[in-house]
């Protein structure tokens, strides 16, 4: 252990690092129940087959960031990189659940290519902050949104468009209350804080559906929420089913899909590695974070595997932090997350019995976490900085489209730096990708795709 994981030199031990690993883990079990009911649903897709390839793809990924780093970060499918795949590539754009899994691989693939060539860290450099910013809030209001939507919370208006809900419903009531119950354990600082709001949220509905209150309707969608524990066995994952043939056919939207997972996916992971790096001191005297290729390659590995296997982006998970904070500070930290991710396939029935409802919550404070990079964001500087940051912002919950939010801010960042006569801090990746949106519409103006 002291030669593999350098123990000693980081200032752990064996314990503290198996206590860190359970705590990182259970900070962010809860995407084991959000993944399949956010992928579940897709033609093609089994909510047993996502939890699988989750957990398993966790596994692997978490493993690599383990030896090819030593870090103690975790990883597995990405909130709104899910909610991406389901909800904008599977559904506003109609596209088929093989071609957004081929869409996952193609940038997992050019992901490893840009962290061998250490081509991922100009990128990010040459990425405005405010658009940063802008992105990661933007993409936490369109998990909001959603989260809203799916426990009835918000509901479709005739005249208003959309509108809130019945009061009186118990999705409606639990889906709140369940927020309140994260944020208590979130202040008190319990381990676990949102797999454990999920979990209470859970046990209210079965307490709701015991008194009537919850009426199952199985006609309608309403099931029963009180679990089997009958075990089948763990269900197979979805291997290898992509669909490469729609990539020649309709190459400028497959090539704005792909772009806008591997976007979203470089700013995700460098995000939250310099951010765990800080809480636990890891990075070095410059402020720069060593092991930053290994710990970039265990990012990619996790996505060409988890698309292999049938899930969304893997990437690597904030809430790692939490297990910073317990004290982990090596790789063995991540072996042991690593490890809970595999045995927890044998608790599938209970994760997959868990209703959508009960995972607004932990949709919803995730959606809260995301949203604060706002606070970051310049509104008084440059105006291609705030106007281009701000349309990230909006774009994505109003037009229910991540892309959007990433084309629209970036295409209005670049035409005002042009306009404004700054054209000179325009860097190559800005023209290369109004490049790519150009196109794009182009071809959908022409009705092409």
């Amino acid at each position: 252990m002291e030669k593999l994981f350098k123990l000693k030199e980081n200032g752990t031990t064996v314990k503290t690092e198996i206590i860190a690993g359970i705590t990182t883990f259970l900070a962010m079990a809860y995407i084991l129940a959000v993944n399949p009911a956010y992928l579940g649903g897709i033609e093609g897709a089994t909510p047993g087959g996502i939890l699988t390839a989750t957990a398993l793809s966790a596994a692997i990924a978490t493993l690599c960031m383990a030896f090819f780093a030593n870090y103690p970060v975790a990883l597995a499918s990405g909130m709104g990189l899910n909610a991406f795949f389901a909800f904008t590539v599977c559904g506003a754009m109609g596209y088929s659940y093989e071609v957004a899994l081929t869409a996952v691989f193609v940038e997992g693939i050019i992901f490893l290519i840009l962290s061998l060539f250490k081509f991922r860290e100009a990128l990010v450099n040459q990425i405005p902050k405010n658009l940063k910013f802008g992105i990661t809030a933007g993409i936490g209001l369109f998990i909001t949104i959603i989260a809203l939507i799916n426990s009835g919370v918000v509901v479709a208006d005739p005249a208003t468009k959309i509108a809130i809900g019945q009061f009186s419903s118990p999705q409606f009531v639990l889906s709140i209350v369940g927020l309140l119950i994260i944020g208590v354990f979130h202040h008190f600082k319990i381990p676990g804080d949102i797999l454990l709001g999920i979990l209470a949220t859970w046990v209210l509905g079965i307490i709701a559906e015991l008194c009537g209150w919850y009426v199952v309707d199985v006609e309608n969608g309403v099931y029963s929420l009180i679990p089997s524990f009958s075990y089948s066995g763990i269900a197979a994952p979805a291997m290898f089913k992509f669909d490469f043939g729609f990539v020649t056919s309709n190459l400028s939207t497959f090539l704005v899909v792909v772009f806008t997972f591997l976007f979203t996916d470089i700013f995700d992971t460098v995000g939250t590695l310099i951010g765990v790096a800080q809480k636990g001191n890891l990075l070095d005297e410059k402020g720069e974070l060593p092991h930053a290729k290994g710990a970039l390659l265990a990012d990619a590995v996790g996505t060409v595997v988890g698309a292999c296997m049938g899930t969304s982006t893997v990437t690597s998970y904030v809430e790692s932090s939490a297990g910073v904070s317990a004290g982990g500070r090596t790789g063995l930290a991540s072996v042991v997350t690593a490890i809970l991710f595999v045995l927890s396939l044998v608790l599938s029935p209970l994760f997959l019995a868990i209703p959508a409802f009960a995972t607004t919550p932990a949709m919803l404070f995730v959606g809260l976490l995301m949203l604060s990079a706002i606070k970051n964001m310049e509104f008084d500087g440059d105006i291609a900085d705030v106007i281009g940051g701000f349309i990230a912002v909006i774009f994505m919950p109003f037009t229910y489209s991540i892309s959007n939010g990433i084309m629209f801010g970036m295409l209005s960042w670049v035409i005002l730096k042009i306009l404004t006569g700054k054209i000179k801090d325009v860097k190559p990746v800005m023209w290369i990708s109004t490049a790519l949106f150009v196109f794009y519409f182009v071809m959908k103006f022409l009705g092409i795709v």
